[in-house]
Protein backbone atom coordinates (compact mmCIF):
# COMPACT_ATOMS: atom_id res chain seq x y z
CA UNK A 1 0.00 0.00 0.00
CA UNK A 2 1.30 3.33 -0.78
CA UNK A 3 0.04 6.21 1.94
CA UNK A 4 0.67 9.82 1.02
CA UNK A 5 0.44 11.55 4.91
CA UNK A 6 -0.62 14.98 4.99
CA UNK A 7 1.03 16.85 8.02
CA UNK A 8 3.97 14.34 8.13
CA UNK A 9 6.39 16.50 10.26
CA UNK A 10 3.90 16.36 13.78
CA UNK A 11 5.21 14.25 16.05
CA UNK A 12 2.31 11.89 15.67
CA UNK A 13 1.86 11.73 12.08
CA UNK A 14 5.72 11.27 11.78
CA UNK A 15 5.62 8.45 14.33
CA UNK A 16 2.80 6.93 11.92
CA UNK A 17 4.87 7.10 9.39
CA UNK A 18 7.57 5.12 10.39
CA UNK A 19 5.50 2.61 11.64
CA UNK A 20 4.01 2.09 8.19
CA UNK A 21 7.24 2.12 6.48
CA UNK A 22 8.13 -1.24 9.10
CA UNK A 23 5.23 -2.61 7.72
CA UNK A 24 6.55 -2.67 4.47
CA UNK A 25 3.87 0.37 3.27
CA UNK A 26 5.35 2.83 0.93
CA UNK A 27 5.18 6.03 2.58
CA UNK A 28 5.35 9.94 1.17
CA UNK A 29 4.45 13.10 3.23
CA UNK A 30 3.86 16.65 3.14
CA UNK A 31 4.26 19.38 5.61
CA UNK A 32 5.49 22.91 6.14
CA UNK A 33 7.08 23.21 8.43
CA UNK A 34 10.56 20.67 9.16
CA UNK A 35 12.34 20.82 12.51
CA UNK A 36 14.05 18.06 14.57
CA UNK A 37 13.77 15.46 15.85
CA UNK A 38 10.77 14.73 13.72
CA UNK A 39 12.56 15.66 10.51
CA UNK A 40 15.95 13.97 11.36
CA UNK A 41 13.65 10.82 11.70
CA UNK A 42 12.41 11.40 8.36
CA UNK A 43 15.34 11.80 6.79
CA UNK A 44 17.07 8.71 8.52
CA UNK A 45 13.91 6.22 7.51
CA UNK A 46 14.40 7.94 3.80
CA UNK A 47 10.90 8.83 3.60
CA UNK A 48 10.12 10.87 0.51
CA UNK A 49 9.03 14.75 1.65
CA UNK A 50 7.21 17.21 -0.16
CA UNK A 51 7.54 21.14 0.99
CA UNK A 52 4.14 22.52 1.17
CA UNK A 53 0.31 21.28 0.76
CA UNK A 54 0.60 21.60 -3.44
CA UNK A 55 -2.24 20.02 -5.23
CA UNK A 56 0.53 18.96 -7.86
CA UNK A 57 0.86 15.87 -5.17
CA UNK A 58 -2.09 14.33 -6.70
CA UNK A 59 0.32 13.06 -9.08
CA UNK A 60 1.69 10.54 -6.87
CA UNK A 61 -1.60 8.35 -6.87
CA UNK A 62 -1.19 6.95 -3.13
CA UNK A 63 -3.58 3.94 -1.89
CA UNK A 64 -5.10 6.29 0.46
CA UNK A 65 -4.26 9.71 1.79
CA UNK A 66 -3.86 10.04 5.37
CA UNK A 67 -5.01 13.03 6.90
CA UNK A 68 -3.37 15.08 10.12
CA UNK A 69 -5.36 17.26 12.06
CA UNK A 70 -3.29 20.32 11.21
CA UNK A 71 -4.88 20.34 7.87
CA UNK A 72 -8.37 22.34 7.44
CA UNK A 73 -10.72 23.12 4.47
CA UNK A 74 -9.45 26.34 2.81
CA UNK A 75 -7.30 28.27 0.00
CA UNK A 76 -4.25 27.18 2.88
CA UNK A 77 -4.14 23.17 1.87
CA UNK A 78 -5.35 22.92 -2.45
CA UNK A 79 -4.16 19.56 -1.60
CA UNK A 80 -6.89 18.43 0.48
CA UNK A 81 -9.50 20.22 -1.86
CA UNK A 82 -8.33 18.62 -4.63
CA UNK A 83 -8.57 15.38 -2.65
CA UNK A 84 -12.09 16.48 -1.84
CA UNK A 85 -13.36 17.54 -5.49
CA UNK A 86 -11.28 14.03 -7.11
CA UNK A 87 -13.26 11.42 -4.57
CA UNK A 88 -9.93 10.11 -4.00
CA UNK A 89 -9.91 7.69 -0.91
CA UNK A 90 -8.72 8.99 2.46
CA UNK A 91 -8.72 8.77 6.04
CA UNK A 92 -7.20 10.23 9.38
CA UNK A 93 -4.33 9.24 11.32
CA UNK A 94 -5.77 7.58 14.26
CA UNK A 95 -8.38 5.32 12.00
CA UNK A 96 -5.44 4.67 9.66
CA UNK A 97 -3.31 3.10 12.99
CA UNK A 98 -5.92 1.53 14.52
CA UNK A 99 -6.88 -0.32 11.19
CA UNK A 100 -3.37 -1.02 9.88
CA UNK A 101 -1.82 -1.70 13.57
CA UNK A 102 -4.08 -1.58 16.49
CA UNK A 103 -6.09 -4.14 15.54
CA UNK A 104 -5.49 -7.01 17.32
CA UNK A 105 -2.75 -6.05 19.82
CA UNK A 106 -2.79 -5.72 23.53
CA UNK A 107 -3.18 -1.88 23.66
CA UNK A 108 -1.55 0.32 26.42
CA UNK A 109 -3.00 3.91 25.80
CA UNK A 110 -1.38 6.61 28.25
CA UNK A 111 -3.80 9.74 28.42
CA UNK A 112 -3.51 12.88 30.21
CA UNK A 113 -2.57 16.66 30.35
CA UNK A 114 0.70 16.51 30.97
CA UNK A 115 3.09 13.75 31.12
CA UNK A 116 2.05 11.41 28.03
CA UNK A 117 5.28 11.43 25.97
CA UNK A 118 7.37 10.44 29.67
CA UNK A 119 4.78 7.86 30.62
CA UNK A 120 4.20 6.70 27.46
CA UNK A 121 8.57 5.74 27.29
CA UNK A 122 8.99 4.85 30.66
CA UNK A 123 6.31 1.73 30.01
CA UNK A 124 7.35 1.34 26.76
CA UNK A 125 11.32 0.78 28.17
CA UNK A 126 9.52 -1.58 31.46
CA UNK A 127 8.23 -3.32 28.61
CA UNK A 128 11.00 -4.14 26.61
CA UNK A 129 13.47 -4.33 29.85
CA UNK A 130 11.30 -7.60 30.66
CA UNK A 131 11.66 -9.02 27.25
CA UNK A 132 7.42 -8.47 25.89
CA UNK A 133 9.12 -6.71 22.53
CA UNK A 134 6.19 -4.19 22.64
CA UNK A 135 5.51 -1.58 19.56
CA UNK A 136 4.89 1.96 20.75
CA UNK A 137 4.37 5.23 19.28
CA UNK A 138 5.40 8.33 21.66
CA UNK A 139 4.86 11.87 20.60
CA UNK A 140 9.19 11.93 21.17
CA UNK A 141 12.06 10.30 20.95
CA UNK A 142 12.80 7.73 23.94
CA UNK A 143 16.78 7.65 24.17
CA UNK A 144 16.25 4.33 25.38
CA UNK A 145 15.15 3.40 21.76
CA UNK A 146 15.85 6.35 19.47
CA UNK A 147 13.00 6.12 17.46
CA UNK A 148 9.24 7.67 18.15
CA UNK A 149 8.05 4.42 17.20
CA UNK A 150 8.29 0.67 16.33
CA UNK A 151 5.87 -1.99 15.05
CA UNK A 152 7.63 -4.32 17.76
CA UNK A 153 8.19 -7.99 17.32
CA UNK A 154 6.75 -8.89 20.67
CA UNK A 155 4.93 -11.63 21.86
CA UNK A 156 2.05 -12.42 24.36
CA UNK A 157 2.75 -12.64 27.66
CA UNK A 158 2.00 -15.70 27.64
CA UNK A 159 4.60 -16.91 25.30
CA UNK A 160 2.55 -16.90 21.60
CA UNK A 161 3.94 -17.84 18.53
CA UNK A 162 4.17 -15.46 15.83
CA UNK A 163 1.56 -14.95 13.57
CA UNK A 164 0.98 -12.69 10.43
CA UNK A 165 -1.66 -10.32 12.47
CA UNK A 166 -3.29 -7.75 10.91
CA UNK A 167 -0.27 -6.06 10.53
CA UNK A 168 -0.10 -7.02 6.90
CA UNK A 169 0.22 -4.34 4.13
CA UNK A 170 -2.75 -4.84 1.32
CA UNK A 171 -1.08 -5.13 -2.10
CA UNK A 172 2.91 -5.26 -2.98
CA UNK A 173 4.78 -7.53 -2.15
CA UNK A 174 4.52 -9.76 1.07
CA UNK A 175 5.50 -8.28 4.48
CA UNK A 176 7.25 -10.21 7.36
CA UNK A 177 5.02 -11.61 9.70
CA UNK A 178 4.29 -9.19 12.47
CA UNK A 179 3.95 -9.34 16.35
CA UNK A 180 1.79 -12.18 17.04
CA UNK A 181 -1.66 -11.31 18.31
CA UNK A 182 -2.52 -9.99 21.70
CA UNK A 183 1.07 -8.66 21.60
CA UNK A 184 1.67 -4.99 23.56
CA UNK A 185 1.44 -1.97 21.79
CA UNK A 186 2.16 1.22 23.95
CA UNK A 187 0.55 4.28 22.54
CA UNK A 188 0.78 8.37 23.86
CA UNK A 189 -3.29 8.90 23.98
CA UNK A 190 -3.38 12.30 22.71
CA UNK A 191 -7.35 14.16 23.16
CA UNK A 192 -6.81 16.72 21.08
CA UNK A 193 -9.17 16.21 17.69
CA UNK A 194 -8.55 13.55 15.15
CA UNK A 195 -9.02 15.47 12.06
CA UNK A 196 -10.87 18.53 10.54
CA UNK A 197 -13.88 15.70 9.52
CA UNK A 198 -13.32 13.72 12.69
CA UNK A 199 -13.85 16.44 15.87
CA UNK A 200 -13.85 12.92 18.22
CA UNK A 201 -10.44 12.93 20.57
CA UNK A 202 -7.62 10.88 18.78
CA UNK A 203 -8.02 8.33 21.54
CA UNK A 204 -10.97 7.08 20.80
CA UNK A 205 -9.77 5.03 17.67
CA UNK A 206 -7.24 3.19 20.15
CA UNK A 207 -9.79 0.60 21.97
CA UNK A 208 -6.89 -0.17 24.91
CA UNK A 209 -7.12 -3.02 27.05
CA UNK A 210 -5.01 -1.09 29.42
CA UNK A 211 -5.64 3.19 29.70
CA UNK A 212 -3.55 5.03 31.90
CA UNK A 213 -5.37 8.22 32.97
CA UNK A 214 -2.66 9.84 34.36
CA UNK A 215 -4.40 13.73 35.28
CA UNK A 216 -6.31 16.23 34.12
CA UNK A 217 -6.57 19.88 33.37
CA UNK A 218 -8.17 22.29 31.11
CA UNK A 219 -5.63 22.51 27.87
CA UNK A 220 -6.32 22.62 24.11
CA UNK A 221 -8.50 26.02 24.39
CA UNK A 222 -9.10 26.32 20.53
CA UNK A 223 -11.25 23.25 20.30
CA UNK A 224 -12.62 22.55 24.18
CA UNK A 225 -14.68 25.33 25.67
CA UNK A 226 -14.37 24.17 29.39
CA UNK A 227 -12.62 21.60 31.50
CA UNK A 228 -16.17 19.88 30.90
CA UNK A 229 -15.83 19.14 27.34
CA UNK A 230 -12.53 17.43 27.84
CA UNK A 231 -13.97 15.12 31.04
CA UNK A 232 -16.45 13.92 28.24
CA UNK A 233 -13.61 13.05 25.83
CA UNK A 234 -11.79 10.84 28.53
CA UNK A 235 -15.15 9.24 29.26
CA UNK A 236 -15.36 8.22 25.79
CA UNK A 237 -12.05 6.57 26.20
CA UNK A 238 -13.35 4.89 29.13
CA UNK A 239 -15.89 3.48 28.08
CA UNK A 240 -13.79 1.64 24.93
CA UNK A 241 -11.97 -0.46 28.00
CA UNK A 242 -13.10 -4.25 28.49
CA UNK A 243 -14.24 -5.64 31.50
CA UNK A 244 -11.03 -7.38 31.47
CA UNK A 245 -9.00 -4.39 30.95
CA UNK A 246 -7.34 -2.47 33.44
CA UNK A 247 -7.94 1.80 34.11
CA UNK A 248 -4.27 3.11 35.71
CA UNK A 249 -6.14 6.39 37.79
CA UNK A 250 -4.37 9.01 39.30
CA UNK A 251 -6.06 9.42 42.78
CA UNK A 252 -5.22 13.06 43.11
CA UNK A 253 -7.75 14.18 40.19
CA UNK A 254 -10.70 15.72 40.97
CA UNK A 255 -11.63 15.66 37.10
CA UNK A 256 -10.68 11.99 36.69
CA UNK A 257 -12.98 10.67 39.62
CA UNK A 258 -15.59 12.98 38.00
CA UNK A 259 -14.89 11.39 34.93
CA UNK A 260 -15.20 7.43 36.33
CA UNK A 261 -18.65 8.98 38.07
CA UNK A 262 -19.90 8.47 35.00
CA UNK A 263 -19.78 4.82 34.73
CA UNK A 264 -16.90 2.40 34.81
CA UNK A 265 -17.15 -1.04 33.88
CA UNK A 266 -13.19 -2.25 33.78
CA UNK A 267 -10.41 -2.60 37.11
CA UNK A 268 -9.24 0.12 38.35
CA UNK A 269 -5.92 0.10 39.74
CA UNK A 270 -5.12 4.00 41.60
CA UNK A 271 -1.73 5.70 42.30
CA UNK A 272 -0.43 8.56 43.85
CA UNK A 273 -2.43 8.25 46.60
CA UNK A 274 -1.05 10.97 49.61
CA UNK A 275 -1.79 8.36 52.15
CA UNK A 276 -2.35 4.59 52.97
CA UNK A 277 -4.99 3.90 50.60
CA UNK A 278 -6.07 -0.32 50.17
CA UNK A 279 -4.31 -1.54 46.99
CA UNK A 280 -3.26 1.57 46.08
CA UNK A 281 0.77 2.98 44.46
CA UNK A 282 2.46 5.66 46.15
CA UNK A 283 5.38 6.37 46.35
CA UNK A 284 7.24 7.32 50.11
CA UNK A 285 10.93 9.19 49.18
CA UNK A 286 12.27 12.26 46.91
CA UNK A 287 11.79 11.97 43.31
CA UNK A 288 15.14 10.52 42.49
CA UNK A 289 14.76 7.30 44.85
CA UNK A 290 11.92 6.20 46.43
CA UNK A 291 9.83 3.39 47.29
CA UNK A 292 6.45 1.91 45.61
CA UNK A 293 4.09 1.41 47.99
CA UNK A 294 1.04 -1.13 48.12
CA UNK A 295 -0.98 0.66 50.79
CA UNK A 296 1.59 -0.14 53.63
CA UNK A 297 3.90 -2.63 51.61
CA UNK A 298 6.77 -1.64 50.14
CA UNK A 299 6.74 -3.69 46.83
CA UNK A 300 9.88 -1.91 44.61
CA UNK A 301 12.46 0.93 45.09
CA UNK A 302 12.89 2.82 42.19
CA UNK A 303 16.68 4.82 41.95
CA UNK A 304 16.63 6.86 38.75
CA UNK A 305 18.05 9.74 36.88
CA UNK A 306 15.05 11.86 36.46
CA UNK A 307 14.11 14.57 38.53
CA UNK A 308 10.81 16.10 39.89
CA UNK A 309 7.15 15.02 41.73
CA UNK A 310 5.62 14.83 37.85
CA UNK A 311 7.87 12.21 37.21
CA UNK A 312 7.70 10.22 39.92
CA UNK A 313 3.95 10.04 39.55
CA UNK A 314 4.62 9.25 36.17
CA UNK A 315 6.64 6.04 37.25
CA UNK A 316 3.48 4.80 39.55
CA UNK A 317 1.34 5.02 36.58
CA UNK A 318 4.10 2.97 34.20
CA UNK A 319 4.42 0.24 37.16
CA UNK A 320 0.73 -0.02 37.95
CA UNK A 321 0.42 -0.08 33.95
CA UNK A 322 2.52 -3.10 33.35
CA UNK A 323 1.98 -4.74 35.67
CA UNK A 324 -1.27 -5.43 34.02
CA UNK A 325 0.56 -7.79 31.55
CA UNK A 326 2.40 -9.69 34.72
CA UNK A 327 5.53 -7.29 34.63
CA UNK A 328 6.26 -7.06 38.51
CA UNK A 329 6.75 -3.78 40.42
CA UNK A 330 10.37 -5.30 41.07
CA UNK A 331 11.27 -6.08 37.42
CA UNK A 332 9.42 -2.40 36.31
CA UNK A 333 12.01 -0.49 38.86
CA UNK A 334 15.09 -2.25 37.82
CA UNK A 335 13.92 -1.11 34.24
CA UNK A 336 13.62 2.69 35.42
CA UNK A 337 16.70 2.54 36.72
CA UNK A 338 18.16 2.22 33.27
CA UNK A 339 15.92 4.66 31.86
CA UNK A 340 16.96 7.54 30.29
CA UNK A 341 13.70 10.42 29.17
CA UNK A 342 12.84 11.45 26.30
CA UNK A 343 14.33 14.20 23.71
CA UNK A 344 13.74 17.54 24.94
CA UNK A 345 12.75 16.81 28.62
CA UNK A 346 15.02 18.26 30.33
CA UNK A 347 17.64 17.54 28.01
CA UNK A 348 21.10 19.36 28.44
CA UNK A 349 21.99 20.70 25.30
CA UNK A 350 25.37 22.04 26.10
CA UNK A 351 27.40 23.71 29.11
CA UNK A 352 29.87 26.27 28.45
CA UNK A 353 31.82 28.02 30.53
CA UNK A 354 29.76 26.87 33.90
CA UNK A 355 26.22 27.84 32.25
CA UNK A 356 23.89 25.12 31.46
CA UNK A 357 21.63 25.06 28.57
CA UNK A 358 18.34 23.08 28.39
CA UNK A 359 15.74 22.02 26.30
CA UNK A 360 11.95 20.99 27.25
CA UNK A 361 8.55 20.54 25.80
CA UNK A 362 6.38 21.97 29.10
CA UNK A 363 3.82 24.59 27.65
CA UNK A 364 0.86 24.64 30.33
CA UNK A 365 1.66 26.68 33.28
CA UNK A 366 1.39 23.12 35.29
CA UNK A 367 4.04 21.54 33.07
CA UNK A 368 6.39 24.62 33.20
CA UNK A 369 5.96 25.02 37.04
CA UNK A 370 6.57 21.31 37.64
CA UNK A 371 9.87 21.37 35.14
CA UNK A 372 11.08 24.40 37.11
CA UNK A 373 10.61 22.72 40.81
CA UNK A 374 12.27 19.63 39.32
CA UNK A 375 15.10 21.51 38.26
CA UNK A 376 15.19 23.80 41.51
CA UNK A 377 15.01 20.19 43.55
CA UNK A 378 18.16 18.79 41.96
CA UNK A 379 20.77 21.70 41.56
CA UNK A 380 22.40 23.79 44.36
CA UNK A 381 21.02 26.65 46.45
CA UNK A 382 23.10 29.27 45.39
CA UNK A 383 22.56 28.58 41.43
CA UNK A 384 20.09 29.99 39.60
CA UNK A 385 17.52 29.38 37.21
CA UNK A 386 16.78 31.45 34.00
CA UNK A 387 13.88 30.61 32.50
CA UNK A 388 13.20 30.94 28.86
CA UNK A 389 9.69 30.21 27.30
CA UNK A 390 7.27 31.18 24.44
CA UNK A 391 4.36 30.49 25.13
CA UNK A 392 3.27 28.47 21.63
CA UNK A 393 0.54 26.81 21.41
CA UNK A 394 -2.88 27.33 20.51
CA UNK A 395 -4.11 27.02 24.09
CA UNK A 396 -1.89 29.72 25.06
CA UNK A 397 -1.52 31.55 21.97
CA UNK A 398 -5.09 32.52 22.83
CA UNK A 399 -4.02 33.99 26.39
CA UNK A 400 -6.55 31.72 28.11
CA UNK A 401 -3.81 30.49 30.69
CA UNK A 402 -1.93 34.09 31.01
CA UNK A 403 -2.62 34.77 34.40
CA UNK A 404 -1.48 31.52 35.95
CA UNK A 405 2.65 32.67 34.38
CA UNK A 406 3.34 34.39 37.46
CA UNK A 407 2.92 31.15 39.78
CA UNK A 408 4.40 28.94 36.98
CA UNK A 409 7.61 30.62 36.57
CA UNK A 410 7.85 31.31 40.67
CA UNK A 411 10.43 29.00 41.65
CA UNK A 412 12.74 30.68 38.48
CA UNK A 413 15.09 33.49 39.53
CA UNK A 414 14.55 35.51 36.27
CA UNK A 415 12.07 34.48 33.48
CA UNK A 416 12.43 35.55 29.64
CA UNK A 417 9.63 35.46 27.49
CA UNK A 418 9.14 35.89 23.35
CA UNK A 419 6.35 37.65 22.56
CA UNK A 420 6.66 37.30 18.97
CA UNK A 421 3.23 35.79 17.72
CA UNK A 422 0.74 36.46 20.50
CA UNK A 423 -2.04 38.77 20.47
CA UNK A 424 -1.74 39.50 24.08
CA UNK A 425 0.74 41.42 26.20
CA UNK A 426 3.07 39.24 27.57
CA UNK A 427 4.32 41.98 29.28
CA UNK A 428 1.70 42.77 31.17
CA UNK A 429 0.74 39.35 32.07
CA UNK A 430 4.51 38.73 33.84
CA UNK A 431 4.16 42.92 35.09
CA UNK A 432 3.58 40.85 38.72
CA UNK A 433 6.96 39.54 38.54
CA UNK A 434 8.31 42.67 38.16
CA UNK A 435 12.49 42.74 37.22
CA UNK A 436 12.17 39.12 37.49
CA UNK A 437 10.62 38.89 34.21
CA UNK A 438 11.74 40.10 30.69
CA UNK A 439 9.75 39.91 27.26
CA UNK A 440 11.46 40.44 23.77
CA UNK A 441 9.29 40.65 20.80
CA UNK A 442 12.14 38.37 18.90
CA UNK A 443 14.89 35.59 19.46
CA UNK A 444 17.42 37.85 18.44
CA UNK A 445 16.69 40.25 21.44
CA UNK A 446 15.52 37.26 23.80
CA UNK A 447 19.32 35.51 23.53
CA UNK A 448 20.70 39.16 23.83
CA UNK A 449 18.78 39.92 27.14
CA UNK A 450 19.44 36.33 28.70
CA UNK A 451 23.42 36.81 28.04
CA UNK A 452 23.33 39.89 29.77
CA UNK A 453 22.15 38.36 32.65
CA UNK A 454 23.50 35.09 32.32
CA UNK A 455 26.87 34.01 34.34
CA UNK A 456 28.62 30.68 35.63
CA UNK A 457 26.69 28.12 37.57
CA UNK A 458 23.47 29.47 35.96
CA UNK A 459 21.04 26.64 34.34
CA UNK A 460 19.36 28.56 31.14
CA UNK A 461 15.97 26.08 31.17
CA UNK A 462 14.24 26.73 27.11
CA UNK A 463 10.46 25.56 27.44
CA UNK A 464 8.51 25.49 24.07
CA UNK A 465 6.46 22.92 22.19
CA UNK A 466 7.92 23.89 18.93
CA UNK A 467 11.70 24.26 17.74
CA UNK A 468 12.06 28.02 19.54
CA UNK A 469 14.06 29.43 16.72
CA UNK A 470 17.12 27.52 17.03
CA UNK A 471 17.19 29.29 20.85
CA UNK A 472 19.60 27.02 22.21
CA UNK A 473 22.19 26.77 19.34
CA UNK A 474 22.15 30.47 19.17
CA UNK A 475 22.45 30.36 23.15
CA UNK A 476 25.36 27.99 23.35
CA UNK A 477 26.94 30.05 20.36
CA UNK A 478 26.94 33.66 21.73
CA UNK A 479 27.87 32.26 25.08
CA UNK A 480 31.28 30.63 23.34
CA UNK A 481 31.89 33.94 21.34
CA UNK A 482 31.64 35.28 24.96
Amino acid sequence: MHIHILGICGTFMGGLAALAREAGHRVTGCDANVYPPMSDQLQALGIELTQGFGAEQMALQPDVFVIGNVVTRGEKFPLMEAILDAGAAYTSGPQWLAEHVLQGRHVLAVAGTHGKTSTTSMLAWILEHAGLQPGFLVGGVPQNFGVSAKLGSGRTPSAAGPSQGANAPSGGSEAPAGPSVGAPFVIEADEYDTAFFDKRSKFVHYRPRTAVLNNLEYDHADIFPDLAAIETQFHHLVRTVPASGRIVLNAREEALQRVLSRGCWSEVQRFGARKEESGALRARGEPQAFDVLRGSLKVARVEWSLIGEHNQLNALAAIAAAEHLGVTPEQSAAALAEFKNVRRRMELRGDVAGIKVYDDFAHHPTAIRTTVDGLRRRIAPAERILAIFEPRSNTMKLGTMKAQLPWALEAADLSFCHQGGLDWDAAEALAPMGAQAVVTANIDALVTAVLKAARPGDHLLCMSNGGFGGIHEKLLAALAQR
